[in-house]
């Protein structure tokens, strides 16, 4: 259906088209077979392809490098820090150790280390986020891509550190470095050569004196070290005995310089007698030291 529409504007006729209109009720025109046609054709499309089917279980199949399949662990070296049990967020690895006492090796103590008694994972629990593989210090957990431990009961899921172990065995090894990068520091720290050890030179061979026997040269070495043997001893002895003088002496208290009559200060008299006209009643003189004490008149003269 088509409507057309007239505008007049200006005396000028602008035709617009607008787009057919479609009831609901009225029927659409389809071709009879055509969604059993679509239907086969698909079906006849997978027909006609090579099949690839894998032979599972006879055959694995390849999976990634890095597939998170089973945590194992190398028990030999664990140390017990338990730090993956502490980073694990869903708390599924159990670990219970003991100290044990190593002897003393010759001229040492004796050291105390941790054994690993129990290592166990809940896989029931565990959600696979790989930070206890990240955050062990000593490489004692790995990813393994084996995936083959479904159990029927769900409590069988948790395995101890025998089962995890054997895991250890279908671990990869890691992939190889990019092209110039830096290799990794303990393979550069176990290529180094070893530092050579310093040997004392041997000392100089000596020939005999002309007309000097092997005796008499053997007896003058002897005399000379023992000479220089003996004066080093009594340079150690002053030494000692002097610095045992010297801290002696710093020890003992210094004495006291002894002041003579002119060195000592002049004491001043005490404030008493410096200000005795503060105490004396108004109008009395001081009393000469010369004058006898003067009567007073009246009973208490009498006294």
């Amino acid at each position: 259906m088509t409507v057309w529409t007239v505008w007049k504007t200006a005396g000028m006729e602008s035709h617009v088209h607008s787009p057919p209109i479609v009831r609901d009720d009225e029927p659409v025109a389809r071709i009879p077979g055509e969604g059993l046609a679509k239907g086969l054709a698909v079906t006849m499309r997978h027909m006609l392809r090579k099949s690839e089917t894998q032979q599972y279980p006879e055959v694995h199949p390849d999976l990634p490098a890095r597939s998170r399949g089973v945590i194992a662990l190398v028990e030999e070296n664990c140390t017990v820090c338990m730090l993956c049990a502490r980073e694990c967020p869903d708390w599924c690895i159990y670990i219970d150790s003991h100290k044990e006492t190593l002897p003393a090796p010759e001229g040492g103590r004796p050291r105390a280390r941790n054994v690993l008694d129990r290592f166990a994972i809940d896989f029931s629990l565990c959600m696979y986020c790989g930070i206890c593989i990240e955050v062990c210090p000593f490489d004692a957990l790995f990813w393994s891509p084996e995936f083959e431990y479904a159990e029927y009961d769900i409590r069988d899921l948790l395995h101890e550190k025998d089962r995890l172990g054997e895991w250890a065995a279908t671990v990869p090894p890691p992939p190889a470095h990019e092209v110039g990068a830096e290799s990794p520091k303990e393979l550069s720290a176990g290529s180094r050569p070893a530092p050579a050890r310093r040997t004392a030179p041997p000392p100089p061979v000596k020939g005999p004196a002309e007309g000097a026997s092997a005796a008499q040269e053997t007896a003058q070495d002897t005399a000379q070290d023992t000479a220089q043997k003996t004066t080093q001893d009594t340079a150690r002895e002053t030494a000692q005995d002097t610095a045992q003088d010297a801290g002696r002496e710093a020890r003992r208290p210094a004495a006291e310089p002894v002041k003579g009559p002119e060195s000592r200060p002049r004491r001043e008299p005490p404030r008493a007698m410096r200000d005795i006209r503060s105490i004396r009643p108004p109008g009395s003189l001081p009393r000469n030291a010369g004058s006898p004490p003067q009567k007073k008149d009246g009973p208490e003269g009498e006294r």
